[in-house]
């Protein structure tokens, strides 16, 4: 048998068989969403396209058009055996298929594009399937898509140290099993979303994370978790003068050295440390119950003594192995309270200490409960323009540059802070770095949790760091140091 009998052979069932409205409309469909596909792939790569700006659009060209391509393959073959079953029951399948005649021109081209066509479908779908998985791998879906659910973590992502490293990067992490739990995840925040189905604002911690040991850990190696930071952070006063106060700390950040574990991280996460506890609530606040396993593989069990848990209560808890998360909870998606927001500000030069009471005004018009976004940025203008009005004319007349600039930062403040569509206000985020505005350290840091020894957790102040000013309107450290 020659070559084109036997491709006849292989042709016959399916020229008989695909002459059916199904298949005709799965040849429409593939056919037409291929060239598209096609003539956006020109688009996106020669001409420069803007998928990735858009997110709606990035949906319909790398998921929307490559599914309809694929179900218009499957309706090809479906529709010709929907045809071979009909046939088949009445009676009417023919024994032997009619011949395919290769001496027509027109069988022959049909033949060569059949040819032509399997081939570019297999590299549209290899294209189309990674161009898709690429683009739901994407920052731009991750915080645009679903708009109202992601708009505060997106737009903390936009303001945080990490927010040139990819969401999929510290939310998946490499390996192809994590990557299969995060799409069978999506899908349902896919649905969730669909139907409103979704917490208000969503919860935190995220227990569904990856252990941070195969994220985190992929950039910022425990081996270099070592030294210490000179810390120095201004607060502003709400007088006048918006009066500042220095505090310079001195982190024992730490490590590991000849002499053993050292500082915040060595004592954490040094070489055979290994850190459990249980945690009664949801948001890993409530701690009573400690494991402390050294690198020489002593471990120490520390029990609160004011947090009185019971048997039960401790076997219904949440056992986790501490990681980076368990400290460095929020690391991207930070959200500040109104105070240390405006110090900050107003530390690196945002916001103008010179504008008098713009501490304590600023303070005000930030803790107003608007009803929403577009509504507090006009009422902060307004509210703040009206106060320099009535109560200090010289600002307007003498600062008004400055003001404006101050009331701009402001209004970015709120809107960095603030979403009322999803119930996010001041402090609905907990941070546990640190123990100022939160419990923080001293979840397990707060002296009461004993060991049966009589060894307790400790909470001195110099256990992390040294304090090297408190409060100081002009401390004499920093002058020592040569930092200004």
């Amino acid at each position: 048998m020659g070559v084109k009998e036997e491709i006849g052979g292989w042709l016959r069932p399916i020229v008989y068989l695909g002459r059916n409205p199904i298949s005709l409309t799965g040849a429409v469909l593939t056919t037409s969403s291929a060239f598209t596909i096609i003539a956006f792939w020109f688009f996106e790569i020669v001409l420069g396209g803007g998928a990735y700006k858009y997110p709606y659009a990035g949906i319909l060209f790398f998921l929307i058009l490559p599914g309809i391509f694929v179900l218009g393959l499957i309706l090809m073959p479906v529709g010709a055996l929907l045809r071979r079953y009909h046939l088949l029951k009445r009676g009417e399948l023919p024994r032997l298929y009619p011949r395919v005649d290769f001496s027509q021109p027109l069988l022959r081209r049909a033949a060569a594009l059949i040819v032509v066509a399997t081939v570019l479908n297999i590299v549209i779908f290899s294209t189309a399937s990674y161009e898709g998985v690429k683009y739901m791998d994407s920052v731009q879906f991750c915080g645009t898509v679903c708009h109202t659910v992601m708009q505060p973590e997106y737009t903390a992502y936009l303001h945080s140290p990490h927010s040139r490293v990819a969401c999929v990067q510290c939310h998946i992490g490499p390996g192809a099993s994590w990557f299969v739990r995060s799409k069978l995840s999506g899908l349902k925040q896919v649905f969730a979303v669909l139907f409103h189905d979704y917490p208000e604002p969503i919860p935190s911690p995220v227990t569904s994370l990856r252990p941070a040991r195969a994220t985190c850990e992929q950039c910022h190696w425990p081996q270099r978790f070592m030294g210490n930071i000179l810390l120095v952070k201004k607060h502003y006063d709400s007088d006048k003068d918006n009066t500042s106060e220095t505090t310079v700390l001195l982190m024992k950040v730490g490590g590991e050295n000849a002499e053993g574990p050292q500082g915040i991280h060595g004592h954490h996460l040094a070489p055979g440390v290994q850190i459990h506890y249980i945690a009664l609530d949801r948001k890993r606040q409530v701690i009573p119950w400690v494991s402390y396993t050294a690198p020489d593989g002593k471990t120490t069990i520390f029990r609160s003594t004011v947090i009185k848990a019971t048997p039960e209560q401790l076997a219904k808890g949440e056992h986790r192995l501490m990681d980076c998360m368990d400290c460095h909870n929020r690391p991207t998606h930070t959200f500040q309270l109104p105070g240390e927001a405006l110090d900050d500000a107003m530390q690196k030069g945002y916001l103008s200490p010179k504008i008098p009471y713009i501490k304590k005004e600023g303070l005000i018009v930030l803790k107003v409960n608007y009803p929403s976004r577009a509504v507090a940025h006009q009422r902060i203008a307004e509210s703040l323009e009206q106060f320099y009005k009535t109560q200090y004319p010289q600002v307007i007349a003498t600062q008004n540059t400055e003001l404006q600039e101050a009331i701009k930062t402001i209004q970015q403040i709120y809107a960095r802070n603030v979403f009322p569509k999803m119930h996010v206000t001041w402090g609905t985020y907990f941070n546990n770095l640190g123990h100022m505005n939160w419990p923080g350290c001293f979840r397990c840091h707060d002296g009461n949790h004993v060991a049966a020894n009589g060894e307790v957790i400790p909470n001195d102040c110099s256990t992390c760091h040294d304090i090297l000013a408190m409060d100081e309107h002009h401390p004499k450290i920093l002058s020592e140091l040569g930092v200004h």
